[in-house]
């Protein structure tokens, strides 16, 4: 769960340094192809994993590239909505840590290949992932989609070669990320649990030969398999109102952001509440 905010340090540390270290933009170049792998690289690494806690962490490295992307462009609108884009993945990434939390709790596995009915099962539980979800999709009118809009917007007034390879990477790694939340709510949530290739296993008992999921057949041994806490339901639930808040509220949080912005390009501002001296 702490994924969703522990990495986002990293890239304050890049905004810190670039703006810093690298006030003219000659980082810029390296950074942008930085971005574009981090995309590419991270989503279709997501599209490879069956268990949804390592398909959630290859989708947060990929998205890391978008803030990478809208540092890199190192103008006004790409560092707010990179900023914009900080706020909305730490709410949405996080959100969809703590479903999987539910999920387990609900069937007693996060591996796509023993789920299924989770829809039939759980309406709440189809709700709690299906918003989050679309809302790292970028699909309209979620923050998500208002994020990477700013990001493809600054990345176009750009102009540049790399920067219209970045345009296109992101739209790319949009498309791709429905796809893998796609595949998790076809085969966790629609498809009948008995269709799954190994749904069987979710009443079995452990045995050697299922070493591979072992901490699944674990998980279904406890007695609160099938049963959602309040006190996990609730912080998700929450989460999911704040991903909406920053839907609803894009407007003045987009003027926080570019007041931010503004500080952070303007590097004596930094310097002289630091070190008391400007440049």
């Amino acid at each position: 769960v702490f994924a969703g905010l522990l990495t986002k340090v990293g890239v304050y540390a890049i905004i810190r340094a670039h703006s810093l270290l690298f006030p003219a933009g000659g980082l810029n170049e390296v950074l942008l192809v930085a971005a574009l792998l981090t995309m590419l690289i991270g989503v279709l690494g997501a599209i490879a994993q069956s268990d949804i806690k390592r398909l959630l962490s290859f989708t947060l490295v990929s998205h890391i590239g978008y803030m990478v992307f809208g540092i890199a462009l190192s103008s006004r609108l790409g560092m707010s909505g990179a900023i914009y884009y900080v706020a909305h993945h730490i709410v949405v990434q996080t959100t969809l840590f703590l479903v999987v939390g539910l999920i387990e709790r609900q069937a007693g596995a996060s591996t796509l290949r023993r789920l299924g009915g989770l829809a039939a099962a759980s309406p709440l539980l189809a709700f709690v992932f299906m918003v989050p979800a679309l809302n790292l999709g970028g699909i309209p009118p979620f923050s998500g989609f208002i994020g990477k809009v700013a990001l493809l917007e600054a990345g176009s007034q750009d102009g540049s070669v790399l920067a219209w390879l970045l345009v296109g990477g992101s739209v790319v790694t949009s498309l791709l990320t429905l796809y893998v939340v796609a595949r998790v709510w076809t085969k966790a949530f629609w498809r009948a649990r008995a269709d799954a290739p190994d749904g069987a296993m979710a009443d079995s008992a452990p045995s050697a030969l299922l070493a591979d999921y072992s901490q699944d057949v674990a998980f279904d041994d406890r007695g609160d398999v099938g049963r959602m806490p309040i006190g996990m339901v609730a912080p998700t639930m929450g989460l999911i109102a704040v991903g909406l808040a920053l839907t609803v509220a894009a407007g003045p949080i987009f003027g926080f952001s570019d007041r931010a912005a503004d500080e952070v390009l303007d590097r004596g501002q930094y310097i002289s509440a630091v070190l008391g001296t400007r440049l």
